[in-house]
């Protein structure tokens, strides 16, 4: 053993043994250290089996459980047994068919069985069984797939996945539905301008076409044909023929091209325009449905009356008038109605709000925001109790308050208007600012936060221009502002941050009494505010320049 590692340590270390040199004392040690590298060496791979092999029995037990996991979930052994039993119903089914046939057999035979031999009589039902069995399955193979149509099946509730907001999304859908109702927009503009007789020789001629054609009884036919007219034209059009008939002239509108490469505030402000004319265009949509609503549900009593009446004249012409007379005078009172009547209301506004019934009918009719004003105003008057000034209070009749008695109260947060600000009696808000216009003041020549920006609503009157703070007390008014709206010198729109896409949402006034203009930002509104101050003051400076011209 001690020379077969001689001769493997002479063989792999020749440097450190000359061959045929006889072994000394000191050569016992090198190899002792040979035998400890193969025995580290040994050592190192059988650590790695061991390693190998717990790592095969950690995926073995991983797949046990895996592999019990799926059978506890499918559980095969109930679905065999569930199996089994469908069949065994099945061949019981099949043995009670079976019995039931037999059964009926002979029931039948003594009826149906000829004056021959019993074997004769069972060859002919089996050809009458034959012909039965072909007929069945031609009739299955013919009309089997219309038959399949008709089965019942539960529908199913398919969820349609819903896109992510996206501005160019919003954008690109804006454009989509205003290019969708430009022919309804259009057809409609032709219809008003054929009732208003923009063009006299071309609603002269419509009027005369109509009106024959419904006294002959061919207005059906005629606006029948006017459709088919239409589509052929249409047809035309797509076929690349450039044919353009309209009563009201067109007006190109330029295209712009959809921009790429759009900045933050460019994307910002293509939100706010897109939100904006969605907000419109869906409030007047619900104003429709809800005076609709509101027409039904007997909401204003006298005018859902005068439907009701209606209808039931209808019903009752309906049944005693036969319908060709009917249709006769229906056409001619719309073509009247449509081509003289409304033409006659439209260019006499005083004689259409007096004898328009339907236009009465429908401006009359309250939205569901209208009927929640109209009940807190009454609530209002309900609850606040009459308040007497003076001589002003003399000449009312006791228990009613000066504003029952010009129709409203108009009242603050912290009480009445004229009292919060310390205005006379006869001083109140404008219609177009009755609830005021949330914003904040900024008053650039205060340097101490609390009193540079305030929250509040601000109001106009006929002579002041009044900013109520939210954060006054109720017996305060000293964080209030009042301003003359002869005293303002100069009046713009403001834009509080530049940074900020758009031209602003601020006010600035400018007064005598400071140094540095007086600025109403953060209101939404900010246009119909600005109309209506700057339309109150121009009235007021005239007035006033008007009385006093020195001045």
């Amino acid at each position: 053993m001690i020379l077969g590692i001689q001769d493997y340590t002479a063989v792999f270390e020749p440097g450190w043994r000359v061959q045929g040199e006889t072994a000394g004392p000191g050569t016992l040690t090198m190899p002792a250290a040979a035998i400890q590298d193969y025995q580290r060496a040994e050592t190192d791979r059988l650590n790695d089996l061991k390693g190998h092999l717990e790592v095969a029995l950690l995926e073995k037990h991983f797949l046990q459980e895996e592999l019990r996991k799926l059978r506890e979930e499918t559980n095969i052994d109930t679905l065999k047994q569930d199996l089994e039993k469908e069949r065994s119903k099945r061949l019981d089914l099949e043995h009670k068919l079976n019995l039931d046939v037999l059964k009926m057999g002979p029931e039948d035979s003594p009826s149906r069985r000829p004056r021959e031999t019993p074997p004769t009589a069972n060859g002919t039902d089996k050809q009458k069984e034959t012909m039965y069995s072909w007929l069945q399955a031609w009739l299955y193979n013919r009309f089997g797939a219309y038959i399949g149509d008709f089965r019942f099946q539960p529908e199913e509730n398919t969820v349609e996945p819903e896109e992510p907001l996206s501005a160019k999304r919003l954008t690109e859908n804006m454009r989509r539905l205003k290019r969708g109702a430009k022919p309804v927009i259009n057809f409609k503009r032709n219809l008003f301008a054929l009732s208003s007789w923009q063009s006299v020789y071309t609603s002269a001629f419509a009027f005369i076409i109509y009106m024959n054609a419904a006294w002959h009884g061919w207005a059906i036919p005629m606006f029948i044909f006017l459709a088919i007219l239409r589509l052929s034209l249409n047809y035309l059009i797509s076929r690349g023929w450039r044919i353009q008939w309209s009563i009201v002239p067109g007006v190109s509108e330029p295209v712009e091209p959809p921009k790429e490469d759009l900045t933050v505030s460019e994307k910002f402000q293509l939100v706010l325009d897109v939100a904006q004319k969605a907000q419109n265009l869906f409030g007047k949509m619900a104003d429709v449905l809800e005076k609709i609503k509101n027409l039904f549900m007997w909401v204003h009593p006298e005018i859902t009356r005068k439907l009701y009446v209606g209808l039931w004249v209808a019903l009752i012409c309906s049944c005693l008038i036969p319908y060709k007379l009917m249709g006769f005078m229906i056409g001619l009172y719309a073509g009247i109605k449509f081509f003289l009547i409304d033409f006659m209301f439209r260019s006499c506004p005083k004689l259409r709000d007096k004898y328009d019934t339907p236009h009465i009918i429908w401006t009359s009719l309250p939205t569901d925001p209208q009927l929640k004003e109209r009940g807190g105003a009454t609530l209002s008057r309900r609850i606040h109790p009459t308040v007497a000034h003076g001589s002003l209070g003399t000449a009312l009749p006791c228990g009613i308050s000066l504003e029952e008695q010009t129709g409203r109260a108009y009242n603050t947060k912290k009480g009445a208007f004229h009292e919060v600000f310390n205005l006379s009696g006869d001083e109140r808000p404008l219609a177009v600012c009755e609830n005021g216009w949330r914003c904040c003041l900024i008053n650039r020549d205060r340097k101490s936060p609390t009193d540079y920006i305030r929250n509040g609503v601000l109001f106009v009157t006929e002579n002041y221009l009044c900013f109520e703070s939210s954060s006054c007390r109720s017996n305060s008014s000293k964080k209030n502002k009042v301003i003359k709206l002869i005293d303002i010198t100069d009046i713009q729109k403001y834009k509080v941050l530049s940074v900020l896409p758009g031209s602003g949402m601020g006010i600035s006034i400018a007064t005598p009494s400071t140094q540095k203009p007086l600025v109403f930002g953060a209101m939404i509104h900010r246009d119909e505010a600005f109309e209506a101050i700057f339309t109150q003051y121009t009235k007021k400076v005239t007035m006033t320049t008007a009385t006093n011209p020195e001045t």
